[in-house]
């Protein structure tokens, strides 16, 4: 289920910190008023608790939410811990992140956005 979102749609990473006990209700307030997002847009938004071994995701799915929890049970999270409050994350982010991988990893080859040929 956690692969299977749609290509369109924003990812988004809290980094920190946040109380896994929160709700649907406490995270998508959490969005809109500490991160300044829209809940209701076509985003994934994910949030890590102090263990770094689960985590829960937050999605809209046009007609309600849906609220994802997922533990692992071998090995854990590179969560950024940073002092960002929410990050933007690509699609290779999201799935190094999924892997156990840190979402920047230095040895990885950039994507290229565009190139100006004079």
């Amino acid at each position: 289920m956690l692969r299977s979102f749609p290509d369109d749609i924003a990812i988004y990473i809290a980094c920190g910190y946040t109380d896994l006990r929160k709700g649907i209700d406490s995270l998508a307030y959490l969005v809109k008023h500490e991160f300044d997002l829209d809940p209701f847009s076509p985003a994934l938004f994910l949030f890590c608790g102090r263990r770094a071994d689960r985590f829960k995701a937050l999605y809209w799915d046009e007609n309600g939410f849906l609220l994802l929890y997922k533990r692992f049970e071998t090995g854990s999270l590179q969560w950024p811990r940073t002092a960002d409050a929410v990050r933007c994350l690509n699609r290779q982010q999201y799935r190094w992140l999924l892997e156990g991988l840190r979402i920047e990893q230095p040895k990885a080859i950039a994507p290229i956005q565009s190139i100006e040929l004079g």
